[in-house]
């Protein structure tokens, strides 16, 4: 906040890490009349350089190089927000080094990481959570293996029981999916379809609001469907969940009561366990059963990549703002109405 005192607020530029999001986020940004900064690795460079919506390219070796004194001076000079997106969680390993005014709340994304600190985060808000279990021994119908953190889905696999637990994580173990000593979480895996809410908390208009959904496409499990059974049976392939695309989806009516009920119980929760609670872009990723019930396995406590399915608009965002609007220019707006009603401090951490 001392560094923020010292901003030139007519001259704020919005700034964010080259990759997850980032096309989105500058977009936005732009879309609302700001500068753009993108720091991205030289690999990464064409992509915005190609999309051209970055007005300024900090080229770093690789994302742990945000975190140096340097290029934390230079986004600084001008006058720099930064908008965190998955890849601040998977890549930088601390962000308390992070000096420069960053848009929501770092320690709700910590909570997000933490397998534990999740569940317990939904559960306080009362919401229906697939069953979790503390060891192999106890998994007693189908379960998934995730790992910690924020990997897109890299090296999720299904269980039926602790001896296929044992087989399958030494399988993907020496194929990299997973390192020795690494943290796992194991939770009942409801059939279902699997439906990603995004949302949008603002502490503008006071309001919780719903922006955009999508769904997963997720190899190799997308794509073991095109492989017929007999031959998928003299395989050992082990279906994984890694993420390489997003699809809009439209929701039945009736089930949006259910989903924006529980946003707005999360935000709730959110206050007491990190305050002020969430800031902005968070993500629901829920499961629908046969029964249209409705289970909360995961939350994001930033701006997913499914909210890129919403470029320039999704049917949610028009309905609420009856304009091209998306996650990324919504941040903006954030900002900007931030700045003109004297509450960005209360934005940013």
């Amino acid at each position: 906040m001392k560094i923020l005192k010292n901003y030139n607020l007519d001259k704020i530029s919005i700034a964010t890490l080259g990759s997850h999001s980032a096309l989105n986020i500058l977009r936005g940004a732009k879309d609302e009349g700001f500068r753009t900064v993108c720091i991205c690795r030289k690999n990464e460079r064409l992509i915005y350089d190609s999309f051209g919506v970055a007005d300024v390219i900090i080229e770093i070796e690789d994302f742990p190089d945000l975190l140096r004194d340097n290029i934390q001076h230079k986004l600084i000079e001008m006058n720099a927000i930064l908008i965190p997106h998955g890849s601040f969680n998977a890549y930088l390993d601390n962000l308390d080094k992070i000096k420069v005014p960053l848009f929501g709340n770092k320690e709700l994304m910590l909570w997000e990481v933490d397998r534990e600190k999740q569940s317990s985060w939904l559960k306080m808000a009362g919401l229906r959570v697939p069953k979790t279990y503390r060891n192999p021994e106890e998994v007693d119908k189908i379960a998934i293996v995730k790992c910690y953190g924020a990997k897109g889905g890299r090296g999720y696999f299904l269980i039926t029981g602790k001896d296929d637990f044992y087989r399958k994580i030494e399988i993907m173990k020496k194929l990299g999916f997973i390192e020795f000593g690494e943290k796992y979480q194991l939770q009942e895996y409801i059939v279902g379809t699997n439906i990603y809410f995004s949302f949008f908390n603002s502490l503008i208009f006071n309001r919780v609001e719903l922006i955009a959904i999508d769904r997963r496409y997720e190899s190799n499990v997308d794509g073991i469907g095109r492989i017929p059974a007999d031959v998928q049976l003299k395989t050992d392939l082990i279906p994984t969940y890694t993420v390489t695309g997003n699809i809009p989806l439209v929701l039945r009516e009736k089930f949006l009561e259910k989903a924006i009920r529980a946003a707005v119980r999360v935000v709730e929760v959110s206050k007491k366990i990190a305050s002020p609670g969430l800031i902005g872009p968070f993500c629901l990723e829920c499961s629908f059963d046969e029964n249209g019930e409705m289970y909360v396995f995961e939350i994001s406590a930033r701006i997913v990549a499914g909210t890129n399915v919403g470029i320039p608009v999704s049917p949610y965002s028009y309905i609420l703002f009856g304009e091209n609007m998306y996650m990324g220019r919504r941040i903006a707006r954030e900002i900007k109405m931030g700045i003109e009603t004297g509450k960005l401090e209360e934005l940013l951490c």
